[in-house]
């Protein structure tokens, strides 16, 4: 399978199986381990954001509605996402990492409002469903010999109508619709999860070297990070217990 992260296998056939396999679970651990920490800033900056009256206020205005600083933090990493890969191959390693980490901060303080909105139970709850969720998914995308390229291409086109679906629901307020794209949702980032795992195990390459492997780490942490963060949020559609 060709890689869709800008990297070819160059040379990979060449090598020690045992190398090889030894460097591929290296780089995976490192794509994981990338992620968590990003996943614990996200968790703590929210946190912290919901739990601080003035940090709130600069994102909330007193009579309802958000600030102009709330706007920017909530489209910024939206932003920052389309820009990342570029960025990442521009930078040192570190540097990557650094702006990976800039961006879960700023997902955290944009994703505040679910501790306005939901218990901290069942806000907990869900992380930890979605996380074995994950993580069982995942580990199937990593291990199947299944190519999942027409599967990953489906749920792109899904993707896209779950977007244009949820735009027209803003104005709509559709409890249909809403229960409808909260399952669609479920399902489109559960089969991405596989799918994104799956090309990056296959991107990997010895012949990349040490920083071509790395930054290529960074941008697939973005990419399983992303899946997490929206997978969670669909769940906690069906799963949160709002506050009274």
């Amino acid at each position: 399978m060709d890689s869709q992260y800008g990297f070819s296998r160059v040379g990979a056939s060449a090598l020690p199986t045992v190398s090889f396999d030894a460097g591929l679970r290296s780089y995976m651990l490192s794509i994981y381990n990338l992620m968590a920490v990003g996943l614990v800033i996200t968790g703590v900056v929210s946190y912290l954001f919901a739990n601080t009256p003035a940090l709130l206020q600069t994102m909330y205005a007193p009579g309802g509605g958000m600030t102009i600083l709330g706007y920017i933090v909530v489209f910024s990493p939206l932003a920052m996402a389309f820009f990342f890969g570029p960025a990442v191959s521009r930078l040192s390693i570190n540097g990557g990492r650094a702006l990976f980490a800039a961006f879960s901060a700023l997902m955290g303080a944009s994703l505040s409002f679910i501790f306005l909105v939901y218990t901290d139970e069942s806000i907990a709850r869900t992380f930890f469903i979605t996380a074995g969720t994950f993580a069982g998914i995942s580990l199937w995308g990593y291990t199947t010999k299944r190519d999942l390229t027409g599967m990953g291409h489906f749920m792109m086109m899904g993707l896209i109508g779950l977007i244009i679906a949820s735009v027209v629901n803003l104005f709509m307020q559709s409890s249909a619709i809403y229960f409808a794209t909260s399952v669609i949702g479920v399902v489109i980032f559960t089969g991405l999860t596989a799918w994104d795992t799956q090309k990056l195990k296959e991107a990997y390459s010895e012949g990349h070297g040490h920083e071509g492997n790395a930054k290529l780490a960074t941008m697939g942490a973005l990419t399983l990070y992303m899946d997490f963060i929206n997978l969670f949020l669909y769940l906690l559609r069906f799963l949160g217990n709002r506050n009274e």
